[in-house]
């Protein structure tokens, strides 16, 4: 979601909102009672999920990061299949040591990312507060940032240049921020630099989202002022919501030609070239197209120098 001053380097905007959201169609009879009795099962189950939620959250500072991380991964699982979400995963799972590189369109990113491989998030720092969802997160050892606070990047950074050093794999969500999916925002490259500290793998995955017939659909797209409720009850009225995983192959090695790579901005672009690529073409998506997608999206946005960050007031 947008969040942040504007005019701020380290704030990206979207322009996605509830234009960017599908209309419902209209419906009665069987039709509604239908969708009235699914979506009733489902929040049903979501509840119950989360209550198990609430019990693992209440037992993480017991288990520590690694049996958290792997109880993480299977309740993230669980209520995906609450939810109706299907997820199709494709490509090899990310290697140790991985920067795992991501669009994003849906809080449902996070659970996916979780289900396929055991990762630590760079999270903004409101997450930490989110019921259930935040006390997990932290235990499992999230890297928060706090987006307001230019000066934390450097930290963030060095902290990520750890993980992956020791072995782990921290995801990252490049855009900064969701979109409805129809196209790619502006890729942060301040992150990617931690790829190059640690001479760590980068791995790009593309999200995308589609419905029982396989046609784009934004109804799990989480954009503008959407709350969380509204958006847990639009993913559970839907028929089926099928959640494609697309892990790529390494496309930006850290030494080119024997030589460490410099330029975390050109790390940006050939990730963010190798998402786009792997994303459903544009001209297959039937559904109209708000006029704040009319024009095409630069796929790196303006850097943020780290030596900038630390004088920024």
């Amino acid at each position: 979601m947008s969040a942040g001053p504007p005019g701020t380097g380290w704030f990206p905007t979207s322009p996605c909102g509830r234009a960017c959201l599908p209309v419902p169609a209209p419906d009665a009879g069987l039709a509604r009672a239908g969708r009235l009795l699914r979506t009733a099962v489902r929040l049903g189950a979501l509840a119950v999920t989360l209550l198990l939620g609430a019990v693992l959250a209440l037992a993480a500072p017991v288990l520590g990061p690694r049996r958290v991380g792997r109880l993480q991964a299977g309740w993230s699982g669980l209520l995906l299949a609450a939810a109706g979400v299907r997820v199709v995963v494709t490509g090899p799972r990310p290697g140790p040591g991985s920067l795992v590189v991501a669009n994003h369109v849906s809080w449902l990113d996070v659970l996916a990312l979780n289900r396929v491989v055991d990762l630590r998030l760079l999270a903004k720092t409101e997450v930490r507060d989110w019921p259930l969802i935040g006390p997990m997160a932290a235990q499992a050892g999230t890297v928060f940032l706090a987006r307001e606070r230019l000066r934390a990047l450097p930290e963030a950074v060095a902290t990520v240049a750890g993980v992956l050093r020791e072995g782990g794999c921290v995801g990252v969500f490049a855009e900064g921020t969701t979109r409805c999916g129809r196209d790619l925002g502006g890729f942060r490259p301040a992150a990617l630099q931690a790829a190059l500290d640690a001479d760590a793998p980068v791995v790009p995955v593309a999200l995308s989202y589609a419905d029982t017939v396989g046609a784009p659909d934004a109804a799990a797209a989480f954009v503008g002022d959407d709350s969380l409720l509204a958006s847990l009850v639009r993913v559970a009225a839907a028929r089926r919501t099928v959640l494609t995983v697309r892990v790529l192959p390494v496309q930006v090695p850290v030494r080119v030609a024997g030589a460490p790579a410099r330029s975390r901005c050109a790390v940006a672009r050939r990730v963010a070239a190798a998402i786009a690529a792997a994303l459903p073409a544009a001209d297959a998506d039937v559904r109209p197209r708000p006029a704040v997608h009319a024009a095409p999206v630069a796929v790196v946005a303006a850097d943020v120098g780290l030596a900038e960050v630390g004088r920024v007031a």
